[in-house]
């Protein structure tokens, strides 16, 4: 695996920070939609940003 440089770590732990919070996001405005349709919706929004968090966190793992 080749080396990163301070600079391409920073960056990757900010898309890890902004990936993380849109899980979180998306998350809470599921559990506050009254209509199941758009619960749905944003549940699976919260669930293709984790996996972008996972793609890239095993990028640096």
């Amino acid at each position: 695996m080749m080396e990163l440089s301070e600079k391409e770590l920073s960056v990757i732990q900010d898309l890890l920070n902004e990936e993380e919070l849109l899980v979180k996001k998306f998350q809470m405005l599921a559990e506050h939609s009254q209509d199941e349709t758009i619960k749905q919706q944003m549940l699976d929004i919260s669930q293709k940003h984790q996996g972008h968090f996972n793609s890239i966190y095993s990028y640096v793992k």
